[in-house]
């Protein structure tokens, strides 16, 4: 089929109305286009032109789905699928259509939904008369932009739902907010990632300055493959885009301090970055598939903004791998070949050995021989954490827990305590009363109606606020704070039997299981500081929850991932002996990568507003407790929950 491009689909900006359009249950049907009668009724096409309708031939019953696709030679299309005798039906429709001549009203096929023409596109010329189309399937094909092709598909899969529609959750974003939190989140990526480069410049030199030219290249490639998927950038998606950025020096890390490490046995550059490549690439897989887990997690279980930030990490993890071994690979090793750099070999930043190494693996601290210390230091720590938990509470979001929470700002400063007095006079005494932001006003409460909504805003001007102004306004039915509260904990408990079953593929189990509980440790004391500081737990702080689920294990991973190469380097040698030299060999690697993440986390807090603000305090408490604990209790637990000290 082919049809054309110019329908408009009407904007709603007053959320009652918005609610009361999407509530209704809509119907889809496809009608043959008729020639014109005088004595008959005609309706609108989507160009306004009067058309006359047969009766319907199909119903949104009778259809499967519908996506927008595009193809390189004929553009943006819509496939539509069929199921049980729509393929049938939409034969006879077709059949009945190319029986008319062409350029007569009679070879279109209107699309109504709720007796509204939506698009009215013309049977292909290739249609035989009393053939028509065979197949599971069709396409609308015509002069349609990306914005038209998915609204079309959009409103066809919205006819073919066969209950109806009950709004469960609302949402309403002022544009100053958008502005706003867009203008934060840009200068926080801008400024992150300008920190991360120069980090990643002074450190490593000249192999450092080609990992920044690929670090630029990842960022591109991954907004690229946002644009594609056509992914929606919301602020936790956006907060993982600039995530991914600090994540993405990961692998770089990786095989520069190893390169380094085979440059102080055989000072030669060429054979240590080629060393460094082979031996980190163990490392560099076992830890971006536990992130791709929590990713794939995210997507799977989680809905909403929480779904989206898990397609940033999953693509940014994706391209990572691309950037790292292949982009930054070829450039550096043809660095490395240079003669002038033979004669200067610091200058290239593999000679360097870098201040941890010097200061702190130079040493050999015996970490592990006082174990017992780092797990009694742990067990304090989870029950702070529980004690948080038990006393002050966890404030589950509105997303959990259901109800109604409105932000708003006002041209004159109003006090916490002062919004509470407004909140208790319109009946909202129970609500909760919160400064968010840059002075703005957050009241969470049970759902409340608009006319309360009203008089709050109404009461928070006569107590000094002035203009008051709406910027959100989140609602969310019972039915979907149980649905996220279940698959906060479904994803939880998926995630730790997902990790501890790849890491028992790829080591002993023992091993696994110190990574697990290493990572429910980092869990709970995350849960516990945030109860502590009396900060929500809502979709956002999911998002991070998960991140640092993956983020610990990847820290344990790397230091196993060394464990096991010394273990089958040095039998004889006991196992904890091996362990700490495993956990000294790797702090450069740790330290680094951290620092890396922390610069873009810093400006996250700094500059991302309330909402980004939370997240990137998260990221930053798991950071830390994911680093100390890959060192000081997963690998304790290791040589716990082995019989004897020897190796294996």
């Amino acid at each position: 089929m082919s049809g054309g491009s110019s329908w408009n689909c009407r904007g709603v900006t007053d959320p009652r109305e918005a609610a009361e359009v999407i509530g209704r249950t809509a119907q889809l049907s496809f009608r043959p286009v008729l020639a014109p009668d005088g004595s008959a009724k005609t309706v609108p096409d989507e160009n306004g032109s009067p058309v006359r309708l047969g009766p319907p031939a199909l119903s949104g019953g009778q259809i499967n789905g519908a996506q927008a696709v595009v193809e390189p030679a004929a553009g943006w299309q819509v496939a539509v699928d069929f199921t049980g005798d729509g393929a049938q039906a939409w034969q006879r429709l077709t059949a009945q259509a190319a029986c008319s001549p062409p350029g007569d009203p009679g070879r279109r096929v209107a699309i109504l939904l709720d007796d509204e023409v939506v698009s009215s596109p013309q049977v292909s010329p290739e249609a035989a008369c009393d053939v028509g189309f065979a197949g599971p399937a069709m396409r609308i094909t015509g002069s349609f932009t990306a914005d038209e092709a998915r609204d079309l598909a959009l409103l066809i899969r919205a006819g073919a739902l066969p209950v109806p529609v009950d709004v469960i959750q609302q949402q309403v974003v002022g544009p100053t907010l958008g502005s706003q939190a867009i203008n934060d989140s840009a200068w926080a990526a801008v400024l992150g990632a300008l920190a991360t480069i120069l980090f990643i410049i002074a450190v490593y030199r000249l192999v450092g300055l080609l990992a920044a030219v690929a670090l630029g290249a990842y960022g591109l490639i991954s907004y690229a493959a946002l644009l594609a998927v056509g992914a929606t950038l919301t602020l936790p998606g956006l907060a993982g885009f600039v995530l991914a950025i600090g994540m993405a020096v990961d692998a770089n890390v990786l095989v520069f301090e190893r390169a380094r490490e085979e440059y102080a046995v055989k000072p030669s550059l060429r054979t240590a970055i080629r060393d460094g490549f082979g031996r980190a690439w163990s490392a560099i897989a076992d830890s971006n598939v536990t992130t791709l887990v929590a990713a794939a997690l995210l997507i799977l279980l989680a809905t909403g903004p929480v779904r989206g930030f898990g397609i940033t990490l999953g693509i940014g993890v994706l391209v990572s791998m691309f950037t790292a071994l292949v982009l930054t690979r070829l450039p550096v090793e043809a660095l490395l070949r240079r003669r002038w750099l033979t004669v200067r070999p610091r200058w290239s930043g593999l000679a360097h050995q870098g201040w941890v190494r010097r200061t702190l693996v130079a040493r050999n601290p015996d970490l592990m021989g006082r174990r017992r210390w780092w797990l009694v230091v742990s067990a304090a720590a989870v029950l702070l954490a529980l004690a948080g938990v038990a006393t002050r509470g966890v404030d589950l979001g509105v997303e959990f827990v259901g109800g109604r929470t409105v932000e708003y700002t006002t041209s004159q400063p109003v006090t916490a305590e002062a919004a509470r007095e407004a909140a208790a006079a319109v009946g909202l005494d129970r609500g909760i009363v919160s400064q968010v932001g840059d002075g703005n006003i957050s009241v969470r409460a049970g759902a409340f109606d608009d006319d309360t909504e009203q008089r709050l805003r109404a009461a928070l001007a006569e107590r000094g606020g002035g203009e008051v102004e709406r910027l959100r306004d989140d609602q969310v039915g019972p039915s979907l704070g149980a649905e996220l509260r279940d698959k906060a904990l479904l994803a939880l408990g998926i995630a730790l039997t997902a990790q501890l079953a790849y890491l028992s593929l790829r080591f002993p189990w023992r091993w696994g299981a110190a990574a697990v509980l290493a990572m429910v440790h980092d869990v709970v004391i995350l849960i516990g500081a945030f109860a502590w500081l009396g900060k929500p737990v809502d979709g956002v702080f999911l998002a991070a929850l998960l991140t640092v689920v993956g983020y610990s294990v990847n820290d344990s991973v790397v230091v196993f991932d060394r464990i096991r190469e010394l273990v089958r380097g040095r039998r004889g040698t006991p196992f904890a002996a091996l362990a700490n030299t495993a956990c000294l060999q790797t702090v450069p690697r740790t330290v680094n990568t951290g620092l890396g993440a922390v610069f873009i986390l810093v400006a996250l807090a700094v500059l991302g507003g309330s909402s980004l603000g939370d997240f990137a305090i998260a990221l930053l408490i798991g950071i830390l407790v994911g680093t100390y604990s890959s060192v000081f209790l997963a690998t304790p637990l290791a040589i716990t929950f082995r019989k004897g000290g020897k190796p294996s």
